[in-house]
């Protein structure tokens, strides 16, 4: 930025140099106290206001968030009703006979199986899957290397 070297009002050269004769402005001593400290502040002053007023503007024009959508899947066991946190829990009976406790149980005792394709080190991946000849995320697409059978594992 070019600083002022003669008074815009009387036209006295300024002989300020470094920072300080950018923020004096384009007048000299004199006129600065005859126009008071304003004028010397005026550029300073402007600019906080326009920044002041795009930053509101901005706010005010901001689109509201989307609402925050949680989905369940269709075959999840959780029930759609509301819960009361003032109720206590009870074992209630399913359709077939059972209670909740005991499909929850039957459940944790099913067959775990692991993806047994080829690593960088040459031996089977363990990560889990959910089906027996289904592979993890990173080796999808490749073949396992032992056989279905050694890819269950049971708890």
């Amino acid at each position: 930025m070019h600083a002022a070297n003669f008074c815009v009002e009387c036209g006295e050269r300024l002989a300020r140099k470094g920072w300080r004769a950018r923020l004096r402005g384009n007048l000299c001593d004199a006129c600065a106290q005859r126009f008071g400290t304003f004028a010397s502040a005026r550029s300073i002053i402007v600019i906080a206001l326009i920044a002041g007023f795009a930053f509101a503007t901005g706010r005010y024009m901001r689109p509201s968030p989307p609402p925050l959508v949680i989905q369940r899947a269709a075959n999840s066991p959780l029930s759609d009703l509301p819960v009361n946190p003032n109720d206590t829990q009870r074992p209630s009976k399913q359709p077939g006979g059972t209670s909740a406790n005991a499909s929850l149980s039957a459940t944790t005792d099913d067959a775990v199986y692991i993806c047994g394709a080829r690593t960088q080190k040459g031996t089977p991946c363990r990560r889990r899957v959910h089906v027996a000849g289904e592979r993890c995320f990173q080796h999808k697409g490749m073949p396992s290397l032992v056989p279905l059978s050694k890819l269950v594992i049971r708890p």
